[in-house]
């Protein structure tokens, strides 16, 4: 909803792309639709619908200066040109939009530039890993230098894949409260190098007594961001970056069962 705010008041410099939650049967069995209805009362399932059908008219992709592509998932087994994308017509749902809409919000990359080609993948039937062979056919066909994904945890918030020709940014922090991991955005300069900023969990304290405040806590949602990118580090923070684990393989064993596979971290 903030991000839809954000969106309303700053259209020209605000754009959002479609994800695989803002889909009606996903985010109810996440929740979503629950909250809308304890927060909203009688009203609540009438939001909650209006938002499912705003979510079908969302862009699929977003491409910068003709170089970067963003997509939620990635480029799957399907996808071999930008142009199949802008010829997806909107409003488009999980049902009518095919293999291509499930490539563009359900794929990830494989376990590492090791492992090429299109394999299954661990979320669930119909769904693909696919392998740095993918990655750079699909840029060099398009003349793009750089895809950018989202769809994972990663542990440092971001991490590179098909020797740095896609990367994956992961921004919340501490992933469902048990993955300890860091948050990331990208900041892309006018000639288009790509500098990671790293946002870290809050301090064991801030969540044990509520003393402290995230950076920027109180101030306008942009002027957060702001802070949160410039607070200067701490020697918890210095700590929490040499302790923390290294990114763990992408590559997860299947579940046991669909409920498994829904409680786990594949299912982001």
């Amino acid at each position: 909803m903030l991000l839809l705010a954000l969106k309303v008041e700053h259209p020209r410099s605000v754009h959002l792309i479609r994800g695989n939650h803002e889909a009606a049967d996903i985010n109810a069995q996440f929740g979503f639709r629950l909250e809308c209805v304890e927060r909203l009362g009688e009203n609540g399932l009438w939001v909650w619908q209006r938002l499912n059908s705003l979510f079908n008219y969302l862009p699929l992709a977003a491409l910068v200066e003709k170089k970067i592509l963003c997509m939620h998932g990635g480029i799957g087994r399907g996808i071999e040109t930008i142009a199949e994308i802008e010829a997806m017509q909107r409003p488009v749902n999980m049902e009518t939009g095919g293999m291509l809409l499930m490539d563009l919000l359900w794929s990830d990359p494989t376990e590492s530039d090791r492992v090429e080609g299109v394999h299954p993948n661990a979320r669930g039937p119909g769904l693909v890993s696919f392998g740095p062979d993918r990655v750079h056919r699909f840029c060099e066909a398009n003349d793009v230098q750089l895809l950018v994904r989202a769809h994972e945890c990663v542990m440092d918030g971001f991490e590179r894949f098909a020797q740095g020709h896609l990367i994956t940014v992961f921004s919340a922090t501490n992933y469902c409260g048990t993955a300890n991991n860091a948050g990331a955005i990208l900041v892309v300069g006018r000639d288009l190098v790509v500098v990671p900023k790293l946002i870290h969990p809050l301090p064991p304290r801030a969540l044990e007594d509520g003393k402290d405040s995230p950076p920027g806590a109180g101030q306008s949602p942009s002027a957060q961001m702001r802070s949160i990118v410039s607070a200067p580090a701490d020697p918890w923070l210095e700590a929490l970056n040499k302790e923390r684990p290294p990114t763990p393989p992408r590559g997860r064993p299947p579940a046991k069962s669909n409920q498994e596979a829904r409680n786990s971290l594949a299912w982001i």
